[in-house]
């Protein structure tokens, strides 16, 4: 049995887990129509960006990366050197392909930012679809406690996502979020927990 709820303090007692796929770092233009394709072929795909932190009031970033993962894959899109090119906005934009994410909305809106016209369709939101089936408890590191059993690190959540190089750590740790919120997606559908929001 999954759990709905859980503590602070029972998150943090679970062994660290992490995303241990391969990882691909796209930062120039010409490397992004082969892996375009391949995500155009997928049918769930987890999802998540990364903003460099703003500590000063007013000041607000664009969207630095956006993160596209399979259970095996995660693709790495530094938007901050590329732009947001329109392969991968199909991709988002495509009925197809269901999008996992957690609090997409905030991810959404940044990302439409760098366009004129962004049409993010098929985004399943952890947040608030899970809600809707009872769990109590959300975000990400919750429901990678709750559902993997696994606890993820947030270590590198404020570091500068527009650093000249991503370090392997921030990597790990942005493909990571994204995998989970795949994972998440493909065992509680799995184990029909889900059924009532695919009827």
């Amino acid at each position: 049995m999954i759990p709905f709820k859980i503590t602070k303090d029972e998150v943090n007692a679970l062994p660290l887990g992490q995303f241990e796929g391969e990882m691909f770092l796209i930062d120039k233009v010409e490397d992004v129509e082969e892996v375009a394709d391949f995500l155009a072929q997928q049918r769930v795909i987890g999802f998540d960006t990364e903003t460099k932190p703003a500590f000063k009031k007013g000041v607000v970033n664009q969207v630095s990366l956006l993160q596209l993962s399979t259970s095996t894959q995660a693709f790495l899109f530094r938007l901050n050197e590329i732009g947001f090119p329109e392969s991968i906005r199909n991709i988002l934009e495509k009925e197809s392909i269901v999008k996992v994410g957690a609090a997409v909305h905030d991810d959404i809106k940044g990302l439409a930012k760098l366009t004129d016209s962004f049409y993010a369709q098929s985004f399943f939101d952890l947040n608030d679809e899970l809600k809707r089936v009872g769990f109590v408890n959300i975000g990400v590191r919750n429901l990678c406690a709750m559902v993997l059993g696994i606890r993820i690190s947030k270590s590198e959540q404020v570091s500068n996502w527009e650093a000249e190089k991503l370090t392997i750590k921030q990597q790990r740790y942005a493909a990571t979020d994204a995998w989970g919120c795949l994972e998440i997606f493909k065992k509680l559908k799995a184990e029909g927990y889900l059924d009532a929001l695919f009827k």
